[in-house]
């Protein structure tokens, strides 16, 4: 078992990154940058998906990597519609709504694609997806807004979010499914979800709508003075959707998206950089303690993960607001590879069965 191997794909905007397992243990690891001169040449993401595709095997010969010994090949979960969390089968049915991008086109709908046409390559290889960004299993009175033309939507890491999960039950030898817990992961965007039982029964949408702003998404704002401005003539509707998402948080306080930047602006003494710092690190507390109470307050450990967890003036500053409520864990960084190729291996081991898109 330990020698049976793994293929993780994961296409990003402007970079593939692959990674080959063997067992537990990583074998080769690769970021492919594509330069914008190469993307320029196609009309849409779906037209990359041969160059794409080319590029990987091209790297794993190049490596020496021998690919008929893969078993499973696990591409980074896209825009789908709604599913539970788990290791999803690439069927047809799968493959459909890939192509279309049924919630938007991006770059990680190629993923099961890719992975897809390899394993069919492969004697003894079966394709799958992990855990994408539009895992839904929001309680439903966490759906209900304030208005019925309004539902709250569940968008967020939920790849990141459940390895890490995983991971810390691991240390108190316990399943993630026994436990409940909060996880805020920090980065470009910022997710805070409350897990219950292996279930994350409320989070917010972190790709366009609420919760703490950060480096580039505005998060929850003011619903008044939003109202106000949309109909002020001074913004457009794209204006309005790049405020919220990609010239917001950071960007729009502090003119970057690098939060390491604004880290070290803040211990050099920048009184705004700071201010600015704190309010996203109060923000996330804030969330954290509205998990605790959707979990009534029976949470076994808070998880900081992500990139801007590395932040130890932010993370002291969540602590601070939140400790009182369960002991907290620090996971900076992700490792979306590792998790994907983890996911892969629990099907090869038996311990978790593919589930089928419908």
């Amino acid at each position: 078992m330990e020698n049976r191997r793994i293929l993780a794909i994961n296409p990003g905007s402007t970079s593939t990154k692959i990674a080959v397992y063997q067992g537990d243990k990583s074998v080769f690891l690769k970021n492919i940058k594509h330069s914008n001169e190469e993307l320029a040449q196609f009309n849409s993401i779906s037209e990359q998906f041969e160059f794409r595709k080319d590029i990987i095997l091209k790297e794993l010969i190049d490596a020496e990597i021998l690919i008929d010994f893969i078993e499973a090949v696990v591409g980074r979960g896209g825009l789908v519609k709604p599913i539970e969390s788990g290791v999803y089968l690439v069927d047809e049915n799968l493959k459909a709504d890939l192509r279309v991008g049924v919630l938007g086109e991006h770059a990680s709908n190629l993923g099961g694609l890719i992975a897809d046409n390899i394993a069919q390559s492969l004697p003894n290889a079966k394709a799958y997806i992990a855990d994408p960004v539009v895992v839904d299993e929001m309680i439903d009175v966490a759906r209900v807004s304030g208005h019925p033309e309004f539902e709250r939507i569940s968008i967020f890491h939920a790849l990141n979010q459940k390895a890490v999960g995983r991971a810390f039950a691991s240390t108190l030898d316990k399943h993630y499914e026994d436990l409940n817990i909060i996880v805020a992961h920090l980065g470009g965007g910022i997710s805070v979800g409350a897990h219950s039982k292996g279930r994350v029964i409320d989070v917010n949408n972190a790709l366009d709508g609420e919760g703490p702003f950060s480096p580039e998404r505005s998060g929850t704002l003011p619903a008044g003075a939003l109202a106000k401005l949309c109909f002020s003539g001074k913004v457009t509707l794209d204006d309005l959707k790049k405020m919220i998402k990609g010239e917001g948080g950071l960007v729009a306080h502090m003119g970057t998206n690098d939060a390491y930047e604004i880290e070290l602006k803040a211990k050099a003494g920048d009184e705004k950089a700071k201010l600015i710092q704190d309010a996203m690190a109060y923000q996330v507390g804030k969330s954290i303690g509205a998990c605790a109470a959707s979990l009534k307050g029976k949470v076994d450990g808070i998880i900081l993960t992500g990139g801007i967890a590395h932040n130890t003036d932010l993370v002291n500053y969540v602590k601070e607001m939140v400790s009182f409520i369960a002991p907290i864990i620090v996971y900076p960084g992700e490792d979306e590879m590792k998790a994907l190729a983890m996911n892969g291996y629990m099907v090869l081991k038996g311990e978790i069965e593919p589930k089928r898109y419908v």
